[in-house]
């Protein structure tokens, strides 16, 4: 089975094509980071208007790289929500109209869905399995049972922890995007300033991460030009690795798990890799490559291979952006 496809829901433009669950014939991705670096975030009308001009011609290109021809492709999937609802719109029009043109069944994918499966790129799922989604809109724990049956046990209640750690930059000062910066920093740094850890015990499994970033806001405001970058950067961030750990072992202790997925942008971060090998190192843990950790293609082809396989879940050509799909 050959899946062509698309994924637009934010500020990356990006087609693959897909073989079966996990051979990637192609990829090809525009990131508009460098353009929004300026505004210290993503411009939601920019961002949609920035995917038209490249769509196309990652289409064509990721179809001349697989070395395939468009009779061979047997689906198109494509990201349906949640995301920013212009962006999600462009690739929802590029993709139904190359499916309808070419007589092509075509998928509506759950951009939540296809971070999971970024994971099922790297090595098959085993279940039951416990899922850490970290991303900069979203911070989730999921179990599953089966494939494509996903239950939400835990999530944020206020900031998600990738949009902390852009806010945290910005107030420091270092640039946008903010996750890769302060992990940089962090590495250099130590934990000084010892931040809270909103561990929110009566809230089970669920994440706050406003009152930390607050935290961090009310030193840099009383000390100013006096704080030191680099421990800053090593106290967020060990202050929200102990949150993690201590949402992911009591997940554990409550659900019968085989395996854990760490997926999403922040799922790059080298901290968090690490303090996953060190304390979880027994558990069977699957962490995609960098390049398909943020938004991208492969893991919506990744996702719509096993919607199909399980669900035959095929849309009309009439699919409508969602931008607050939930799971």
């Amino acid at each position: 089975m050959i899946i062509l496809a698309i994924e637009s829901s934010c500020d990356e433009t990006s087609v693959a094509i897909l073989k079966n669950e996990r051979n990637v014939l192609s990829h090809a991705l525009v990131s508009q980071i460098d353009i929004f670096k300026s505004f210290g975030g993503v411009v939601p009308e920019m961002a949609s208007r920035n995917h038209v001009p490249v769509i196309t011609l990652l289409i064509e290109k990721a179809i001349k790289d697989a070395n395939i021809e468009i009779k061979d492709i047997d689906v198109v999937a494509v990201t349906e929500g949640p995301g920013l609802i212009g962006s999600l719109l462009v690739g929802i029009n590029a993709a139904t109209a190359f499916a309808y043109a070419h007589n092509i069944p075509i998928i509506g994918v759950n951009h939540l869905a296809g971070h999971i499966y970024s994971a099922n790129i790297v090595a098959p799922f085993k279940f039951p399995l416990i899922a850490l989604l970290v991303s900069g809109g979203h911070t989730e724990l999921i179990y599953m049972r089966d494939h494509m049956k996903f239950e939400i046990i835990g999530e944020t209640l206020d900031d998600a922890v990738g949009e902390a750690y852009d806010k945290v930059a910005k107030m420091l000062g270092l640039g946008y995007p903010g996750g890769p910066l302060i992990d940089q920093k962090a590495i250099l740094g130590k934990d000084t300033y010892k931040l809270p850890r909103p561990k929110l015990e009566s809230q089970g499994l669920n994440f706050s991460f406003s009152g930390l970033k607050s935290s961090v806001a009310n030193i840099v405001g009383k000390e100013k030009d006096n704080i030191h970058i680099n421990n800053m950067c090593a106290s967020f961030q060990a202050a929200v690795l102990d949150v993690i750990d201590f949402k992911l072992s009591k997940a554990f202790s409550l659900y019968d798990a085989k395996q854990l997925i760490v997926v999403g942008g922040v799922a790059a971060n080298k901290g968090l890799r690490q303090m996953l090998q060190e304390k979880y190192h027994q558990k069977d843990i699957v962490i995609p490559p960098l390049n398909i950790c943020t938004d991208n293609a492969v893991m919506i082809a990744a996702a719509g291979y096993y919607q199909w396989k399980y669900h035959n879940l095929i849309n009309t050509y009439i699919l409508g952006g969602q931008a607050n799909l939930s799971l």
